[in-house]
This record gives C-alpha cells, sequence and structure tokens, in this order.
C-alpha cells in the first residue's frame, strides 16, 4: 500500500513539471553526413558522422565517428537564419535555410555535412 502511495506521488510531482519549451539546441540535435573539408594536420576525409545532443538550455556536445575530430560542446544563439556557437574557438554555424551544418573543431580541422 506505502509502495503504490510512493507511486502515486512521484506521477504527481512529475505531471506537475512544466513541459520545456523547445529551444536551440532541440532544433540541431540529430546525427549529420559528411566529410572532413579541411584539416591542418592532415587530408580530408568522406563519409564522416557527426551527433549533436542536447546537453542544456541552447547548449549542444558534438562527437563524431572519426577520431581526429575531438567532442566539443558548444553553447548555441540564433543570427538572422542561423543558428550557431555564442562563444569558444569552435566553430559551429547551422544554416537553417540550406539545412547545413558546418563545425571547425578548435580552429585545426573542419567538417561541413547536411542532417541524416
Amino acid at each position: 500500500m506505502l509502495g503504490a502511495a510512493m507511486a502515486l506521488l512521484a506521477a504527481g510531482a512529475a505531471a506537475a513539471q512544466p513541459q520545456r519549451k523547445p529551444d536551440l539546441a532541440d532544433a540541431v540535435a540529430g546525427t549529420y553526413a559528411g566529410d572532413v573539408i579541411s584539416d591542418s594536420k592532415g587530408s580530408s576525409r568522406s563519409n564522416v558522422s557527426l551527433t549533436v545532443t542536447r546537453t542544456g538550455p541552447n547548449t549542444v556536445s558534438v562527437t563524431s565517428d572519426y577520431q581526429r575530430l575531438p567532442s566539443i560542446t558548444v553553447p548555441l544563439t540564433a543570427a538572422m537564419n542561423t543558428i550557431q556557437q555564442a562563444r569558444g574557438d569552435s566553430v559551429f554555424l547551422y544554416d537553417r535555410g540550406k539545412k547545413q551544418l558546418d563545425v571547425s573543431f578548435n580552429m585545426e580541422v573542419s567538417w561541413s555535412g547536411a542532417r541524416q
């Protein structure tokens, strides 16, 4: 009986929490397919996937299946028809019209692609 009461309280608390409004991180989260188009320490590479994951309000983590691309965390802002990094030494530029993502990791290696 006590377990059922606790379950009802937990369900009520979850229902009482307001739904959060989707933000810029939600808009860009997903899996992208593309190519390394420039690398200061190596050559270009085709068929490289990126995963963009929402980690907080207007913040994403970017990971890849290619070890040359480091994992980065990017705070986001909107500017005209783009979503881009708010600060930091990595460039994150999502063009909403073209549905194109361009990322330069630590200003060393650049990737370009589109959502899968």
